[in-house]
C-alpha cells in the first residue's frame, strides 16, 4: 500500500441527511483523487443509496480491512464499516440509529488516524441531536476530537471561504457571556491558533486582522473598554513574538479589508461576527477546519439539509473544498 500522497478518509455523515449523496458527488470528480489517496469510510449500503440519489456510479475498490487496500491511480477505495441498514431509517428525519452510525464511524476513523493509517479526514454533515439521542457524551464533534486526541488546549475551529480564514475567541455561548470571556489570554491564544493553522495550510507568513468587540471599536472606550484592556494588549504580545497581526478593527468593516487582499484571516470575538459575513459571501462553499490536532479534519460549513435530503439537489462544492484543504494540510503537517 505504498503511496507518496497523503491518505485522506472521507466519512458519509448522517445517513438521513445529504452526506451520502455529497460523498457520491465527490468521488465522481476524477481530479479529487489527484489531491490525495481517497479512502471512503462507512457502510457501503449507505453509500449505494447516496449514489442512487446523486445519479452517479463511480467505481470504487471495496475492502473490508484497511490492510487489504491497494491504491490504484485515480480510483477511490471504500473501506466498508457496517453500521446501519439504510432501510431502518427515514431520509430527512432525526434518528438516534443514524447518530450512532456517525459516532461509531468517527471513532473508527480516529483510531485509524492514531495508528498512522490515515493522514486526515473530511466528514459529511451530521446532526448533533441525533448523536446526543444515541448517547454521545460530547456537546460537539470538537469536544470529541479534543478528548480522543488528548488535545484539551485546542481553541476551536476555523471557517474558510476561498482565501478568507476566520476563527473566534468565543463560540457556542450566549451573548451575555461573551464579554467575560474576552480576556488578554483568550484573545492571544486564538491569534496564535489561527497563525499556526494557516502556516500548516502553507501560508508562510499569515496576515491576521483582529476584530473589535464593541461598536465602532469601542469609540475610545465610550462603548466599552475590552479593546483597550484585553484585545489590544493581546495583539501587541503576539506581535512581539513574531506574529503578523493588526487591529482591533471595527467588526462591521473588517471583512472589507480581507476582501481587498490586505489580510488572510480575521480573528472574531464571537460566533456571528464572522459567520454572518462568510455565509453571506458563499454559503454553499464554506469549509470548517478543525486545526491544532495531530491530523487535519475538515467538513463543509453547512448542515445535514434534511429539507432537501434524498432529492439530489445538494451542492458538493463545500465538500470538495473541504477535501482539498484536508489534503493540503496533511502534506504540510507530515513535513
Amino acid at each position: 500500500m505504498l503511496t507518496t500522497k497523503p491518505v485522506i478518509g472521507v466519512l458519509l455523515g448522517d445517513p438521513t441527511g445529504i452526506g451520502p449523496e455529497l460523498v457520491a458527488k465527490l468521488v465522481a470528480e476524477p481530479e479529487m483523487c489527484e489531491q490525495a489517496e481517497m479512502v471512503i469510510i462507512g457502510d457501503y449500503r449507505i453509500f449505494e443509496v447516496g449514489q442512487k440519489i446523486a445519479k452517479t456510479s463511480t467505481k470504487v475498490s471495496l475492502v473490508s480491512n484497511f490492510e487489504d487496500i491497494c491504491f490504484q491511480p485515480g480510483q477511490p477505495v471504500f473501506l466498508d464499516f457496517p453500521t446501519l441498514d439504510p432501510g431502518e431509517v427515514e431520509i430527512g428525519k432525526i434518528d438516534p440509529k443514524a447518530g450512532k452510525s456517525v459516532l461509531d464511524t468517527l471513532l473508527y476513523s480516529i483510531n485509524l488516524a492514531k495508528q498512522g493509517k490515515i493522514d486526515g479526514f473530511v466528514f459529511a454533515p451530521f446532526n448533533k441531536r441525533a448523536m446526543h439521542l444515541c448517547g454521545c457524551p460530547f456537546e460537539s464533534e470538537l469536544d470529541l476530537f479534543k478528548a480522543e486526541f488528548n488535545r484539551p488546549e485546542v481553541r476551536g475551529e476555523l471557517n474558510v471561504l476561498d482565501n478568507i480564514w476566520n476563527s473566534r475567541v468565543t463560540s457556542h455561548v450566549g451573548l451575555k457571556e461573551v464579554c467575560s470571556l474576552i480576556t488578554l489570554q483568550s484573545v492571544y491564544e486564538t491569534i496564535n491558533f489561527v497563525d499556526q493553522a494557516l502556516k500548516t495550510y502553507g501560508k508562510k507568513e499569515p496576515r491576521l486582522a483582529v476584530s473589535a468587540l464593541n461598536p465602532h471599536g469601542g469609540e475610545g472606550c465610550l462603548f466599552g473598554t475590552e479593546e483597550r484592556d484585553e484585545i489590544k494588549p493581546a495583539i501587541e504580545r503576539a506581535k512581539r513574538e513574531g506574529v503578523n497581526v493588526s487591529g482591533p478593527f471595527p467588526s462591521d468593516t473588517i471583512f472589507l479589508k480581507v476582501l481587498a487582499g490586505e489580510y488572510d484571516a480575521v480573528v472574531s470575538m464571537y460566533h456571528d461576527q464572522g459567520q454572518i459575513a462568510l455565509k453571506l459571501l458563499g454559503f454553499d462553499k464554506g469549509v470548517t477546519v478543525h486545526a491544532g490536532l495531530p491530523i487535519p479534519i475538515t467538513t463543509p460549513a453547512h448542515g445535514t439539509a434534511f429539507d432537501i435530503a434524498g432529492q439530489g439537489k445538494a451542492h458538493a462544492e463545500g465538500f470538495k473544498r473541504a477535501f482539498i484543504i484536508a489534503s493540503r494540510m496533511a502534506v504540510n503537517q507530515k513535513k
